[in-house]
């Protein structure tokens, strides 16, 4: 399936989306900690929103997966009187829903925490991989839900902009001397099956979708990421410009590597989806080990 975008200047069109369903069971440990600067991350999106048309215009991404997370919604056959949306950017879930841009407050933080589960539904799309308390916030989302209420979201992660980050990486050994990170890093399909297991949520669901889209060269990738407010914001990274020859030899890097036969330039974002279910008594559990009354073995020796 491609996509075409209204931008003049260069062809915004999607590429064949590649996708896969996987499942995570082992939930990560260790300490929590900062990764990324979030002064710097709401200036980024603060000047983004400065630009209504430029920014408007970048929002291509953020409307298709909220559309595609409106899709998993309707899936599900029940009302919801009262909806939470995450991080809601500019409103992109509720355009795809066709409604009325809501109030919001605190778009871009975590949940407010009301003193008991208030919420049928909690929405996120494209926001929380910037969350340095992930798991605190996925364990917040679980407390302000009613009992058997869902949680959907989407969230960049694994290798998104794997093209960008090695071809950045190469210029600036050869022009540098050496490496410094402007591609933020970002949660594996793994780590959030575990995350969300972590937080409470019962009856899981995460499956990945690469959205690969073709840009006319580095600088109009680099020009929409900035208009979408998805710059880098890493904690500790080079603060300035990146030099004009590192940016000259990452292009022409980057199409050696990765360009396209048309001359355009690919940009893999890589999409995890999740559902996770509020804990009740009413959810279908499954039965203990051992108490099956049915070998496996039979039925698939008697199939043959």
């Amino acid at each position: 399936m491609r996509l075409n975008f209204p931008r003049a200047c260069r062809p915004q069109q999607w590429r064949p989306i590649i996708a896969r369903r996987t499942y995570a069971f082992q939930a990560p440990s260790g300490p929590i900690f900062d990764v990324f600067n979030r002064n710097t991350k709401w200036l980024q999106k603060e000047r983004a929103a400065a630009n209504v048309e430029h920014s408007r215009q970048a929002d291509y991404l953020k409307d298709e997966v909220a559309a595609r997370v409106c899709d998993r919604l309707q899936d599900i056959k029940r009302h919801f009187p009262r909806a939470l949306d995450l991080g809601a950017n500019s409103c992109n879930i509720a355009r795809a829903l066709s409604r009325p841009t809501p109030n919001h407050d605190n778009p871009d933080g975590p949940p407010p925490r009301p003193p008991q589960p208030s919420f049928d539904l909690v929405l996120s799309n494209l926001s929380m991989h910037w969350i340095n308390n992930l798991p605190g916030v996925l364990a917040q989302i679980n407390s302000i839900l009613k009992p058997d209420c869902p949680f959907i979201g989407a969230m960049l992660g694994g290798d998104t902009l794997f093209e960008l980050r090695t071809s950045l990486q190469l210029a600036e050994q050869e022009r540098r001397g050496g490496i410094s990170p402007h591609v933020s890093p970002l949660a594996d399909v793994r780590d959030v099956g575990g995350l969300l297991q972590r937080a409470g949520f019962k009856m899981l669901t995460v499956d990945v979708e690469d959205i690969v889209v073709d840009f006319p060269d580095t600088f109009a990738l680099m020009q929409d990421l900035q208009a979408m407010g998805e710059s880098s914001a890493i904690l500790g990274r080079e603060m300035g410009a990146i030099g004009r020859d590192v940016l000259l030899a990452n292009d022409a890097i980057y199409r050696e590597l990765h360009g396209n036969e048309d001359g355009t330039i690919p940009a893999t974002f890589r999409v995890i989806h999740m559902i996770g279910w509020r804990e009740s008594d009413d959810q279908v559990k499954p039965l203990a080990r051992g108490s099956g009354q049915v070998n496996l073995k039979d039925i698939l020796e008697g199939g043959k």
